[in-house]
């Protein structure tokens, strides 16, 4: 636990470059520290080309292009 204090910096870069690691306790394992995955965002012109290859609700659409209107993205 002791060695982790002193390196928090050198821990979060390698855990942000992509590596996992195990936290020890008396040479236990205790707790693994881990990248988060990374949520693929997606474009509203790309969520209406998916909607519309493969549409479980015909006015989902209709409701999603209704929307996009409303959106501040071109801002």
């Amino acid at each position: 636990m002791r060695d982790l204090g002193n390196t928090v910096s050198e821990v979060i870069r390698r855990v942000e470059s992509g590596e996992r690691l195990t936290v020890t306790v008396d040479r236990r394992p205790v707790a693994e520290i881990v990248p988060l995955r990374r949520r693929r965002t997606v474009s509203a012109t790309e969520a209406v080309a998916i909607a519309s290859r493969h549409p479980a609700d015909r006015g989902l659409l209709r409701e999603v292009r209704s929307l996009l209107s409303d959106t501040t993205d071109d801002l």
